[in-house]
């Protein structure tokens, strides 16, 4: 049994209070378990430490050290607080150990390459990624219908605020659309962003998120076929399995240059937020 150990800003958040029980009902359940945990703070309002772990079944350590040293597998978690990342994956990126990094990497290109060199460095295998991305519907479409065709244009829809989870519908559109964008655009509402992605062949993508939408994609492909896909209810749990077949193989099934492209796409995007409808350039990787 390999173990596995969570470090975070703070433990009582959505991906730390699911995963562990998703590990321990996914098909590696005889292979993993999540036994140790660290967080930096405990905001009020929000479980202790203390209790998360009891809670949880895992036990508490002192220190970020303490849970590299005693794991196999790493697990660094702040979904809601990336620019946390490079310091919360500072010692597991120089462990040797594999790391994976919650959505989104970092809040800049700048960062997320400081993570990646920092990995390359020590050796240490490290994947970080969107649950989105393993869906099973996206992932037929892309390897069965659109099948290496060219696709010119994508549109991604979900809810949340831009900055924490735009990084579920990049993620998907950089998966149809590939890297290479050159600049974005905001020209959506308050309530509901909309960013424009710009390539220099011609490719357009389109991010949305609207309050309390479910997530859908329509994808324009080949000369005029299309394809929507809005039944997306089983990649979480195959999220969980990709990430503990990481674990397992030291092998990220996520390209860099799409992550990198991811980060960059969601710092442009930020930064057109305060400047809506008008082109800002995407920092080049």
């Amino acid at each position: 049994m390999k173990k596995i150990g969570f470090i975070d800003y703070y433990l009582d958040q959505w991906h730390a209070n699911n995963y562990p029980q998703m590990i321990r009902e996914s098909v590696f359940k005889n292979r993993f378990d999540v036994v140790l945990a660290w967080a930096e703070i405990e905001p009020e309002g929000k479980k202790s430490t203390d209790q998360w772990c009891a809670e949880q079944k895992v036990a508490k350590a002192a220190s970020i050290e303490e849970v590299v040293e005693q794991c196999d597998c790493l697990v660094v978690l702040a979904p809601n607080n990336a620019e946390r990342h490079d310091d919360l994956a500072d010692l597991p990126l120089k462990s040797g150990k594999p790391v994976y990094i919650d959505k989104p990497i970092a809040p800049s290109l700048a960062a997320a390459r400081r993570l990646f060199e920092k990995a390359e460095k020590y050796g240490t295998p490290m994947m970080s990624s969107s649950a989105l991305r393993f869906g099973s519907a996206l992932e037929k479409a892309i390897k069965e219908t659109i099948n290496g065709q060219a696709v010119r244009f994508a549109a991604t829809r979900g809810d949340g605020i831009f900055p924490i989870y735009a990084i579920h519908l990049v993620e998907m559109l950089v998966m149809l659309l590939g890297a290479g964008a050159r600049q974005v655009m905001q020209c959506g509402t308050e309530h509901a962003p909309l960013m424009l992605v710009d390539y220099a062949d011609g490719r357009r993508g389109v991010v949305n998120l609207f309050p309390s939408h479910p997530y859908q994609i329509s994808v324009q492909y080949a000369d005029k076929e299309s394809l929507v896909i809005d039944v997306m209810d089983d990649f979480f749990p195959r999220f969980i399995e990709a990430m503990l077949a990481f674990f397992e193989s030291g092998r990220s099934p996520v390209p860099k240059e799409q992550t990198l492209e991811i980060a960059a796409l969601i710092e442009a995007g930020i930064a057109a937020l305060r400047t809506p409808d008008r082109w800002l350039p995407v920092c080049g990787q």
